[in-house]
């Protein structure tokens, strides 16, 4: 099933799409939170549109596209998670996976104009294969365990100002990694009987020229052993997302220009959507 949430900001309307339509959810969940991702409440959903129970959103295709969860209790993120990428980033492959935290507040609508921070000259894209928890994992025996608890996946622009991260961290990440609006979702969420999460591929753009192209199946650490590795230090809660880490093809690398008002970032990952993004320096969004 394909889940999304459209409408304005704080005023969205969940819906599953059966083909081109976009089915009203309201009747049987308040939001796609986490209570809407359990297995049960998932499996409710597919019968009420296999019986043709729900109606379809009067104007669907003119609303704003929200992100599919909303206000993930936790971002988890991977860092370095393909080799390609942490090569052009100077370093070499992890041997465990490295992890840092965004905030609820970076999350937006996969459309959503993005503000630059202030002062930043160093904002960077990152398109990712976004997985998001349906069941709580904490203490999971091994990898293949992790499949349960997962309710479906996105795609997701890991947004990164990369002095703020690297020079001004005091040894973490987050602080290039948490601005307002600094992670898109979406535009669905496409739920896990539907998705091989290591046969994506992975592409972005910035205003209409290639810059990433990969597969996941060249991550370091595939989707499973991620979720179990993270449910060995932290209760995975249902609406928690998982970010699996960036190809190569970042202005970190060198080859590319950051980002500067005006650019359009546009990233899609194969069977969960297409995102585009316009930047705007912080004084111009404060208008």
């Amino acid at each position: 099933m394909r889940l999304a949430r459209l409408g304005e900001r704080g005023a969205e309307i969940p819906v599953v799409f059966d083909g081109e339509r976009a089915l009203d959810l309201r009747p049987l969940i308040a939001d796609l939170d986490g209570a809407a991702l359990a297995p049960a409440s998932l499996e409710r959903i597919a019968s009420a549109v296999a019986a043709g129970e729900l109606a379809e959103l009067e104007r669907a295709e003119a609303l704003r596209r929200g992100a599919p969860i909303a206000r993930p209790g936790a971002i988890l993120c991977i860092g370095m998670n393909y080799a390609a990428h942490a090569a052009e980033s100077g370093s070499e492959p992890p041997a465990i996976p490295i992890l840092f935290l965004k905030v609820p507040s970076t999350v937006g609508g996969p459309d959503d104009e993005v503000e630059i921070p202030r002062g930043s000259t160093t904002t960077d894209w990152e398109v990712e294969l976004g997985v998001v928890i349906g069941t709580r994992a904490l203490y999971l025996d091994s990898p293949a365990d992790a499949r349960a608890h997962i309710a479906g996946y996105v795609a997701a622009n890991d947004l990164s100002e990369r002095d703020w991260q690297l020079k001004q961290s005091g040894g973490q990440w987050s602080k290039g990694k948490i601005a307002p609006g600094f992670s898109p979702l979406g535009p669905w969420l496409v739920t896990g009987d539907e998705v091989d999460p290591q046969a994506l591929r992975l592409r972005s753009w910035v205003n209409g020229e290639p810059r990433q192209d990969s597969t996941t199946a060249d991550m370091v650490f595939d989707v499973d052993h991620l979720v179990w590795h993270l449910s060995q230090y932290v209760a995975l809660e249902p609406g928690d997302v998982i970010l699996t880490g960036t190809p190569e093809g970042v202005a970190l690398s060198g080859r590319f220009p950051y980002l500067a008002p005006g650019d359009v970032v546009e990233i899609e990952i194969e069977g969960l959507g297409r995102q585009r993004q316009t930047y705007r320096a912080h004084e111009e969004a404060r208008r």
